[in-house]
């Protein structure tokens, strides 16, 4: 789903610079992305719509690409401040530009180099471990050994994980997030099993959101939650459904997260 939705178009950076001008949330925001690699949409929209954020908390987002999800959450919550890592240096210079187009700059910052540095004792810039009220994630899909990687490095970057590295990003936002914080992944259904086999050891209150196209259509993406320091069992939620019955339109819940910024409640 992760091209299924952009906001619009405007062609002013088309060509000459190979980025695209892309409108998300009605217009609210105008995001700069790659016209070739990783390319952000609805995924990194509903994401961001779930976080169970308020004024006044402090976020992490592993992975923060060209900023689409910080940029939506920072625009559905206006007293919230996030930091995000993003390896690959163009995505990372990329988002700072969008940040500062969209005046987000003082509240989202973007820290360069690979999320596993987090666990250093001198990284002064990173978050504290235990200090931020939630973290969330979009992470590659693909273990490296299970398909051809993409013939463009950024691509195949932001797709692609080494056996092992989904754990380690669970175990990165949990060290990060303070006591009764959240942490939220958005994967393909496919990987239920290995995302709760990796979030189940570190998080308990787990609460599985299912992404489907249609009513009759099984889910193609999952949003997991889980809360630190919560014995609460799992829950599997009842899902959301992207479109009307016979149609690409969106249902109007999901057009409203979408368009207006609405958030997605997990209930």
């Amino acid at each position: 789903m992760e091209d299924e939705f952009q906001g619009g178009r405007n062609g002013d950076h088309a060509g000459k610079t190979g980025l695209s001008d892309d409108a998300f949330l009605g217009g609210k925001l105008q995001i700069l992305q790659p016209e070739k690699g990783y390319r952000a949409g609805i995924d990194a929209v509903l994401l961001a719509a779930s976080i169970p954020t308020s004024e006044g908390d402090t976020l992490f987002e592993a992975g923060i690409g060209t900023g689409v999800a910080a940029a939506c959450l920072a625009v559905r919550v206006p007293g919230i401040n996030i930091t995000g890592v993003e390896i690959a240096s163009r995505y990372a210079l990329i988002a700072e530009e969008n940040f500062k187009r969209n005046k987000l700059h003082e509240r989202v910052r973007v820290l360069k180099g690979d999320l596993c540095d987090s666990m250093r004792h001198d990284q002064l810039d990173w978050p504290v471990p235990a200090s931020v009220s939630h973290a969330y994630a979009n992470p590659p899909f693909f273990e490296d050994h299970t398909v051809k990687a993409p013939v463009d490095g950024l691509r195949a970057q932001a797709h692609m994980l080494k056996a092992g590295e989904l754990e380690t990003w669970v175990k990165v936002m949990t060290n990060t997030v303070k006591a009764r914080g959240t942490v939220s992944i958005i994967h393909p259904a496919t990987s239920l099993y290995k995302l709760l086999a990796a979030m189940e050891p570190k998080l308990g209150e787990l609460t599985v959101m299912p992404l489907r196209a249609h009513r009759t259509d099984a889910a193609s993406r999952i949003i997991v939650r889980g809360t630190k320091g919560s014995k609460a069992p799992l829950r599997l939620l009842p899902g959301l459904v992207l479109h009307e019955a016979g149609s690409n339109k969106f249902v109007d819940q999901v057009d409203a997260i979408l368009r207006s910024g609405e958030p997605l409640e997990f209930s």
